[in-house]
């Protein structure tokens, strides 16, 4: 049965953290969530792109209750600040939908020295979820959801390098990044069943959807690609955020799950995705589990 943005239900009295909310997927999740009644905090680097994200929404949703918070995932300090701002507001979360990435970029450095996708996209968000997780409601309905990519199936943990000391290219560690974020969701979503806990760790991708990260990777030949892709074959940015909603939403999605365009995973409305045996890798995923903490220098409070 097509899921489409009728069937969200009412998300009255609920809080959402929506990272990357100022564009794209992001957007387009904060913007169903405030449409269904949710507080969204938009969490972005950016404060310009912000506010105007906060503008547009408030254009199509005028009863819209949404705030934006300065956040920048590259950055473990900024993550830390965040989280420590968070706690002391005392404010209770009922989804943290960890969806800001960048793809495909040139070889850069995070703050911390760690390669800069695998940064963004993975350790940021690790740190982020250790941060907040004092702060998640002990409740059914409660998720974390990780925003993967079908990128992930080309990519492999690197223990060795990773970040890409002994040689780098961008799509094979953006894939890593994507992969990580898979793996984090299935070794979260182990330790929150062996402790009993109510809450979700769940996973979404978007499919082949047209958004701004594609002509951001650094390359103007891939971006020109890319922009060509979108116009040509790619879904709408809203119709590539329905599977992050509908695993944040969906009253029977369960922990554990990876949702996606049901249509070849490319296209078409949200249903359960495939996803490679890299990403099913539980020792992996413990191994990873580790570095991340290490890395990051957070724990589990759980």
């Amino acid at each position: 049965m097509a899921y489409g943005e009728a069937d969200i239900p009412d998300q009255r009295g609920r809080l959402a953290i929506v990272t990357g909310g100022s564009g794209g997927l992001g957007w387009e999740t904060a913007r169903m969530l405030a449409k269904a009644g949710a507080h969204v905090v938009i969490a972005a680097r950016s404060p310009t792109k912000a506010a105007d994200a906060v503008a547009r929404l408030r254009a199509v949703v005028p009863d819209a209750s949404v705030e934006v918070q300065a956040l920048d995932l590259a950055s473990l300090a900024n993550v830390r600040e965040f989280c420590a701002r968070w706690a002391e507001g005392g404010r209770t979360i009922d989804l943290l939908i960890n969806n800001a990435g960048i793809m495909a970029v040139p070889h850069g450095r995070s703050p911390e020295g760690f390669e800069l996708q695998l940064a963004t996209n993975h350790l940021g968000h690790f740190a982020l979820t250790m941060g907040l997780w004092p702060s998640l409601a002990p409740r059914a309905g409660t998720r974390v959801v990780n925003v993967s990519s079908g990128m992930h199936h080309t990519g492999r943990i690197r223990f060795d390098d990773l970040d890409g000391d002994r040689g780098y290219s961008p799509w094979p560690w953006y894939g890593q990044s994507k992969l990580a974020n898979l793996l984090f969701t299935l070794e979260l979503d182990r330790r929150l069943r062996a402790a009993g806990s109510p809450i979700g760790a769940l996973a979404a991708h978007p499919g082949y959807a047209a958004t701004e990260l594609q002509g951001r990777t650094g390359n103007a030949l891939w971006s020109g690609v890319m922009g060509v892709g979108n116009a040509i074959f790619a879904q709408s940015a809203a119709a590539g955020a329905l599977p992050t909603v509908r695993a944040a939403v969906d009253p029977a999605a369960e922990s554990g799950q990876y949702w996606g365009p049901g249509v070849l995973g490319w296209f078409g409305a949200p249903a359960l995705s495939s996803r490679s045996a890299a990403s099913r890798d539980a020792a992996v995923a413990a191994k990873l589990w580790e570095v991340s903490e290490t890395r990051t220098g957070t724990r589990w409070p759980a």
